[in-house]
């Protein structure tokens, strides 16, 4: 099935994450000789576009374990902070008409000081306090941040054309892929690659690292913790407006798109809570076995791949692929 969204009175055809829909990127006109080789290049495509999912998942489970590693604090309106970041895209340059590029900076940088004014002004005065107070509160903002959206920018869909609506990249082998997933994918590899080279690099990046495994220690030593948290909040919730710029081309902005972060947090518990690389490669898997769901169990599978991944980590695995069992004496 196709799913075809209209932006400025241009046609799409594209990738639905949340749906039963979704693009299979081949030729409409299959060869009876090569059925064998078209089953394949459709089982690859629903891998690829798994994996586009998967760095959207994964992106955002690396806001939570971000914010997890750092503080200990489970943000639940983590999904709400990429829906945030969408806006402002779209306010730049769906509403504002900036160039792409110039406003997905924007909106990265404009979501980033949102994330550093919420732990300064309201997150910081919980720290201590028991983890049900914490998650409280964040689904509480979820709940804010959604209606607030919904005053400001209003209750219907949106979306404004990128570089990548409507291109495809034929990469030979009757495999044709979206310039959108493509983007995904790409963006997500760059990001990582930026984070990493942050954190193991800079000074600042160290620093984050040492608060987050004895604040009391880096405190002695100089860093301002509390500067530092407020810093990785902002982090956090950038990478989340990167994951929702380069959802756009897929995906109409609406204030329940924020729902994705329940997918994003089934990955991070999949990968492990608190593993870098695990959030991104749950993400992945996540992404995949939805696509394959989709396809081959009835339907509905699709919606409820996440949840019971989530459910099966949870009793077979609780600390997740690449998480650590942490035991102490008493």
């Amino acid at each position: 099935m196709r799913a075809e969204r209209v932006i400025d009175g241009h046609a799409s055809t594209c990738l639905t994450f949340t749906h039963n829909e979704r693009c299979d990127g081949i030729s409409s006109t299959p060869k009876g000789k090569r059925a064998g080789m078209d089953e394949l290049v459709r089982l690859l495509q629903l891998a690829i576009n798994g994996t586009a999912a998967g760095c959207i998942y994964g992106l955002v489970a690396l806001g939570f374990v971000l914010i997890y590693k750092a503080t200990e604090m489970v943000n639940f309106a983590q999904g709400e902070l990429m829906m945030l970041g969408a806006f402002f895209a779209y306010t730049f340059v769906g509403m504002w008409g900036m160039n792409y590029w110039v406003g997905f900076a924007l909106a990265i940088a404009a979501t980033a000081a949102f994330g550093y004014a919420l732990d300064a002004v309201v997150l910081r005065r919980v720290i201590g306090q028991p983890q049900f107070a914490v998650v409280m509160l964040t689904l509480g903002l979820a709940f804010i941040f959604r209606a607030v959206a919904g005053a400001v920018w209003g209750y219907d869909s949106v979306g404004f054309l990128t570089p990548f609506t409507n291109k495809v990249a034929d990469f030979g082998g009757g495999v044709i892929l979206g310039q959108d997933n493509v983007s995904i994918i790409v963006g997500t590899v760059i990001l990582c690659a930026v984070l990493y080279v942050f954190f193991s690099r800079t000074p600042l990046g160290i620093a984050m690292q040492a608060s987050s495994q004895n604040q009391l220690a880096a405190y002695y030593m100089g860093i301002p913790v509390r500067t530092v948290f407020s810093l990785i909040w902002a982090i956090s919730a950038g990478v989340s407006a990167v994951a929702a710029v380069l959802l756009v081309p897929v995906s109409m902005i609406d204030v329940n798109m924020g729902i994705l972060g329940f997918k994003a947090f089934a990955a991070a518990v999949l990968g492990g809570f608190g593993s870098i690389p695990g959030a991104l490669v749950g993400g992945i898997i996540v992404g995949i076995t939805e696509q394959f769901a989709g396809r081959f169990l009835p339907a509905g599978s699709m919606e409820l791949t996440s949840n019971i991944v989530l459910l099966a980590v949870l009793i077979v695995w609780p600390q997740g692929l690449f998480g650590q069992v942490i035991r102490k004496r008493v």
